[in-house]
């Protein structure tokens, strides 16, 4: 994988060259870390509407209406 970079200066000129090997590797290790932070909080959102979904079940076996449950968990 390779890519360039473009720098743009103060002076409104720019500049753009290719990654160096060094940097490729950086981009791809930092590719594969936002992949694995973004599955984990991809995960923890499935957690919270889980126990979100198990508290309000809870409360309606112990017969509480949705309005009631809305007023709540809110």
């Amino acid at each position: 994988m390779t890519f360039q970079i473009t720098t743009v200066y103060p002076d409104g000129t720019s500049e753009t060259r290719d990654a160096t090997p060094e940097e490729v590797t950086q981009r791809e290790a930092d590719l594969v870390a936002f992949q694995a932070d973004e599955e984990a909080r991809q995960q923890a959102i499935a957690e919270a509407e889980a126990k979100r979904a198990s508290a309000r079940a809870k409360f309606a076996a112990l017969g509480l209406n949705d309005d009631e449950i809305d007023a709540i968990v809110r």
